[in-house]
């Protein structure tokens, strides 16, 4: 069974020949990977993981057009008279691409980092500033959603065309005890576009997946409705427990994570690692999990710590019970 299958089958619900692997680990400690084992590409080797984060591609803003406008006037009506850039440019996808090829040759399941709306317009505003925009600008603000949400399905198709095997939608909501903001605006204007990403990848036959931090309970009967295939990272530490996914959720999509970066990974406490990872392992096993870290791994853990973790996980991942 190659990775891709392994992960294909898990998130259909079919049973496995073992739990796929991945784990965001890069992002922080790249050099500490590295000089520990040659690269991070070895390190993926090593613990055979089943899946691959791609990032790359067009962006959808024209950074110089918008650093000409000051930030004290960068408002959302000033915002949509800038246009977005082509997601169509073929030379954009080069660094994706080689990825991808490089993914592809040992089998793993590869997932395309996709903009969502409120974390995209973050980006250009900052978090205070939107969540007042979404008050003061919403027919706006919803007007930049909908554009958004036709650039990324075009987006989302030229990745679909060469080769991925899932759309992976970033969209932080959430706090650590709800949503930023009220649910029944998520409902208003980030559902219908969010849908109109979702139904084109579905139209083309491909997966989806949804990465949110903090807790989304609010909406989470949304998120299943619009169809994602996949959730990142379902996140216990900020009070979504593992027993509502499997008593109410586990038939409508799988889950991506369960070794939490915010209270277990990176603290040096190794035999509380030792027994969450075992604990996750006991819950999880066999169900629709990917087991992958809840966000990237902070710069506080050692090398030494992330290769315990990983012996452990590599192991655990082929007990059968």
């Amino acid at each position: 069974m190659t990775s891709t299958e392994r992960v294909k089958r898990t998130i259909a619900g079919k049973n496995t020949d073992r739990v796929p692997v991945y784990g965001w680990v890069s992002a922080n400690l790249s050099n500490e990977i590295s000089a520990a084992y040659g690269s991070v590409e070895s390190f993926e080797d090593k613990y055979e993981f089943d899946a691959a984060h791609l990032f790359g591609g067009p962006g959808p803003f024209d950074g110089a057009a918008i650093e000409s406008v000051s930030a004290d006037e960068l408002t959302p009506d000033i915002l949509l008279d800038i246009p977005l850039l082509s997601p169509d440019n073929t030379a954009d996808y080069n660094g994706m691409i080689a990825a991808l090829e490089h993914h592809k040759k040992r089998g793993r399941f590869c997932y395309m980092q996709t903009p969502g709306f409120f974390e995209c317009y973050n980006g250009v505003f900052g978090i205070e500033n939107q969540l007042c925009y979404l008050a003061m600008y919403k027919d706006e603000i919803a007007e930049l959603y909908r554009r958004q949400a036709e650039w990324n399905r075009r987006f989302a198709d030229n990745c679909l065309d060469l080769g991925v095997d899932m759309i992976h939608v970033s969209d932080d909501w959430g706090a650590q005890n709800g949503l930023m903001f009220n649910p029944a605006l998520w409902r208003e204007i980030i559902y219908p576009n969010m849908k109109t990403v979702v139904d084109a990848v579905k139209r083309r036959g491909g997966l989806v997946s949804l990465h949110s931090d903090g807790c989304v309970s609010s909406v989470i009967d949304g998120i299943a409705d619009l169809g994602f295939d996949v959730f990142h990272p379902w996140q216990e530490s900020a009070g979504m427990s593992y027993d509502l996914y499997l008593q109410n959720y586990a038939h409508r999509f799988a889950i991506l994570g369960g070794v939490c970066i915010q209270s277990t990974l990176g603290f040096g406490n190794y035999t509380r690692l030792e027994s969450e990872l075992r604990r996750i392992f006991g819950l999880l096993r066999g169900k629709r999990w990917i087991c992958c870290t809840t966000h990237y791994v902070q710069n506080h853990c050692t090398i030494e710590e992330l290769t315990f973790a990983f012996d452990l996980i590599y192991k655990l991942a082929r007990e059968r019970t």
